[in-house]
């Protein structure tokens, strides 16, 4: 209950949805009981015409809670002093005005209902997704994409569903049982208690027929979790499942967790579905019994049930096994929207590895160095980075070389603090980071990745993205820059042109050409390019080679180069091996020390 009450906190503000909710579903109710209660009455005015003066005399009714029979003495009042034919009419009106107004009521509960629903997940949804986005880049290293994907998308669904259709039977079906029963009593108490004896009965075997649903509800969102994750590797991978011809064995792999998936969501189907069919089977029985002891009493004539009234009490009955299936149905469904809600609260309560402190303060500009004292930094129980320092002076060009494997993406990384180390300080103009806001430094540096990203988009919203007021000519003179423009003009739309998704409408080199252009415009003191050049032919690389080198001369410039000839004229070079500094100066100098560098150009040399 603990994990539904907090899942119900994301309807807030509640009461703007729910008072309005529970006033027309009273309403609703009470036109809904009254049309039943109506059923004696019409069968008095049809069937009992000749004695109805004799029995307006003897058997007028004394008791306030006998409903039924107070609306029967009304209508042979009525027809007396009106006559049979115009009784008739005026209760097909009341029974039309009735139906129109239970109907009204009943479908604005609805939609107040479903009003409470969508703000619910609304609130859900962007609960999650903001927390996601909060989290830290290290955290998306040890989770499956898919399984986040199917919390945001599959199981924040299952939650608000259940969440609100179980407030939704909670509060209506009970109140209306009670109005059904209220109508049964005042017909005949005997009778009622006789015939409720099937609730319990009713409940104790749907409670043991879902008992094990919430067990194979966890693993049914685990096995969808895995599918989707499965399926955007493979989409994610598609060539490279072409290419080594292993379509058969990703259709067989998926085909497994599918008919798992399947299988789990069969039996739990067949479980749910058990708990109706057994309350009306019990239902059922029970009108028989009463219809037995209900027929017996008339034909006996014992007790003062009449035969409009045991057909107004039959047909009551008939209507309380509908709230208690009801009940049933959300119980039996409570188990799934629990567990989801399970694993959206569990990632809601993931906290960020690092945040900014409540006394951080902003950065606005970069006037004097970047400074790594003593930085140890491991994933998991693997040491990356041990012990390294190293100071960037604004303006500089510093490059980081080494075998792969090293640390230098790891390094480079901690920069914009998408990491923090786990022992040792960085410093920001003499600040240490933790005193400043993670935005703030990040805004003063520009990004080129080794993976050269786009999004589903413009090439125009793609270069933006970082700059969205920028204007048609700053977004040009970026992609100019990054020798980008020429190639731009020549695609269907210009800057209009989408890129498709993850730009695979583009060429790789032509995807990082934008890439750089998206870093350029964002015109950040500091420039991190981490093999910026990798993804680009012989001819892009020289045109994008030329443009950082113009670039990266009024800005300060971290660089990972795997051709170590694009990186000879940066101020200091930093060979990293094995997490460590082992070498650092100049091209001359280091190629003077014969050492790690010397050795990484005679072999790229060499492979050249």
């Amino acid at each position: 209950m603990k994990t539904y009450f907090r899942l119900l906190s994301f309807a807030k503000p509640i009461e703007k949805f729910a008072i309005p909710y529970i006033l027309v579903t009273l309403l609703a109710i009470i036109f809904n009981t009254t049309l039943f209660t109506l059923i004696g009455p019409l069968l008095e005015t049809l069937f009992n015409r000749s004695s109805q003066l004799s029995r307006l005399a003897a058997d007028q009714s004394d008791s306030w809670f006998d409903f039924i029979g107070q609306m029967n003495d009304y209508v042979l009042y009525l027809s007396a002093k009106e006559g049979t034919v115009a009784t008739l009419q005026i209760m097909c009106v009341i029974i039309i005005v009735v139906v129109f107004l239970s109907n009204l009521f009943r479908y604005l509960s609805q939609r107040f209902m479903e009003d409470l629903r969508v703000h619910t997940l609304l609130n859900l949804r962007r609960t999650v997704f903001d927390r996601v986005m909060e989290l830290n880049v290290g955290f998306f290293n040890n989770e499956r994409k898919g399984d986040i994907i199917s919390k945001i998308a599959s199981d924040v669904q299952v939650v608000q569903f259940t969440v609100t259709n179980t407030l939704q039977v909670v509060f209506k079906e009970p109140m209306q049982l009670i109005f059904y029963i209220v109508v049964l009593l005042s017909i005949s108490v005997k009778l009622t208690l006789f015939s409720l004896l099937v609730i319990p009965v009713s409940g104790f075997i749907i409670s043991k027929i879902v008992k094990r649903l919430k067990q194979q509800t966890t693993q049914s969102h685990e096995s969808f979790a895995k599918m989707i994750g499965f399926l955007d590797e493979s989409l994610s991978g598609i060539k490279i499942v072409k290419a080594f011809n292993a379509t058969g064995r990703t259709k067989e792999k998926f085909d497994q967790e599918n008919r798992f998936y399947s299988f789990l969501n069969r039996k739990i189907a067949r479980r749910q579905q058990l708990a109706s069919p057994v309350s009306q089977a019990l239902g059922v029985m029970v009108v028989a019994f009463i219809v037995l002891y209900g027929g017996t009493m008339i034909l006996t004539g014992q007790g003062d049930l009449t035969t409009t009234k045991f057909l107004a009490y039959i047909a009551t009955f008939s209507q309380v096994m509908q709230p208690v299936k009801a009940l049933s149905d959300a119980f039996s469904g409570i188990h799934s929207g629990v567990t989801a809600g399970e694993r959206v609260l569990g990632l809601i309560d993931t906290k960020p590895a690092f945040a900014d402190r409540q006394d951080a303060k902003p950065v606005s500009t970069f006037s004097d160095s970047l400074t790594l004292e003593q930085v140890n930094f491991s994933y998991g129980e693997k040491p990356v980075l041990r012990n390294v320092s190293l100071s960037i002076k604004k303006g500089t060009t510093v490059a980081l070389v080494g075998p792969s494997g090293g640390g230098k993406s790891t390094l480079l990384d901690l920069l914009p603090r998408f990491h923090d180390p786990e022992s040792g300080r960085i410093l920001f103009d003499g600040k240490p980071y933790t005193a400043l806001t993670m935005a703030s430094i990040r805004a003063q540096m520009g990004i080129v990745n080794q993976d050269s990203f786009l999004f589903n988009d413009s090439i125009f919203n793609n270069i933006a993205y970082g700059k969205p007021e920028a204007t048609q000519a700053e977004v040009e003179q970026a992609a100019r820059i990054a020798n980008a423009h020429e190639f731009i003009i020549q695609t269907e739309r210009g800057y209009e042109t989408h890129v498709g998704d993850r730009g695979n409408r583009l060429s790789g080199g032509q995807r990082q050409r934008i890439c750089i252009a998206r870093a350029v415009l964002s015109n950040p003191p500091i420039m991190l390019l981490d093999e910026a050049t990798s993804a680009l032919d012989t001819e892009s690389e020289k045109l994008v080679q030329d443009a950082l080198n113009n670039l990266m001369k009024n800005r300060t410039s971290v660089i990972i180069a795997h051709r170590l000839s694009t990186i000879q004229h940066a101020d200091e070079i930093v060979v990293i091996d094995k997490g460590s500094i082992v070498e650092r100066g100049s091209h001359s100098a280091l190629l003077a020390e014969n050492g790690l560098y010397k050795r990484l150009i005679e072999m790229q040399t060499f492979t050249d």
